[in-house]
């Protein structure tokens, strides 16, 4: 789904909207960091991550849902990102991620 008015792409699931604000690789960044290995700091290296995270505290109820949904995702869209992580990286991260939810 696009918003005419601003052209951008917003997830088209239930709560992705909020992922979009928070972008896919960077929730997947910091949940491994959370649940997974702390010394993961990539999702660090953005500007906006007080509001992200903050975003990421108040949707706990979408992340199971969007886990799956980000591990279908195309790895070619997950390359995008500026973590610098691969669309590979970030599903290994995903599927590491949900084994411990």
């Amino acid at each position: 789904m696009t918003r005419a008015s601003s052209g951008r792409h917003t997830f088209s699931f239930e709560g992705g909207d909020q992922l979009t604000t928070i972008g896919a690789s960077f929730f997947v960044s910091y949940l491994y960091h959370r649940h997974v290995d702390s010394a993961h700091t990539n999702w660090a290296l953005i500007k906006t991550q007080q509001s992200r995270i903050s975003t990421i505290n108040r949707t706990e109820n979408y992340h199971h849902v969007w886990l799956k949904h980000v591990a279908s995702m195309s790895e070619t869209n997950l390359n995008r990102n500026t973590l610098g992580l691969d669309g590979v990286t970030i599903k290994k991260m995903t599927l590491a991620i949900q084994a411990l939810l």
